[in-house]
């Protein structure tokens, strides 16, 4: 899956560095999200301040031992407030983690070597520690009004890499 460069031109540049978000196809689009799970934990946000706290609490499409949706394709069907991000989104959404590789690029900066783009490799992002992997619980098992007994900081978080 490595596909940092061209085989036909390896002077080239990889199309995350190549183009804005907006020029990119599809497949290009899914391939910059690098499989940590953190979109997917539930978030709280102050009424007054607007301040986003983050929870441990992960959406109930979330297979928290492999950080992927459990139905991609009908995730909205399922759960109406899932936010599909599109260009619009990732341009305006202000809670993207800051390890998130559209927030990444959206702000002019690389991939971190643990993304898949680069390592080649869909586990990296779960060896170092990045991922939600095995460290969430199941809206299903939380009512709202526990969520803020369930509020973490390491979703903020950027680990030393």
């Amino acid at each position: 899956m490595k596909s940092i460069v061209s085989p036909e031109n390896p002077d080239s540049q990889p199309f995350w560095k190549a183009k804005t978000l907006d020029q990119m196809n599809q497949s290009e689009w899914e391939s910059l999200c690098d499989g940590c799970g953190r979109c997917c934990l539930n978030k709280l946000e102050d009424w007054e301040t607007g301040a986003i706290v983050w929870t441990d609490v992960a959406c109930e499409l979330l297979d928290g031992s492999t950080c992927r949706c459990k139905d991609y394709v009908n995730r909205a069907a399922t759960v109406p407030d899932c936010i599909q991000l599109t260009v619009s989104e990732v341009k305006e959404l202000t809670w993207l983690p800051p390890t998130c590789g559209y927030r990444l690029i959206r702000d002019g900066e690389d991939l971190y070597w643990w993304h898949p783009l680069i390592s080649g490799d869909p586990d990296t992002v779960h060896q170092a520690g990045i991922s939600v992997k095995d460290r969430t619980v199941s809206e299903v098992n939380v009512s709202v009004e526990e969520f803020e007994a369930h509020v973490v900081s390491w979703p903020e978080e950027t680990p030393e890499c």
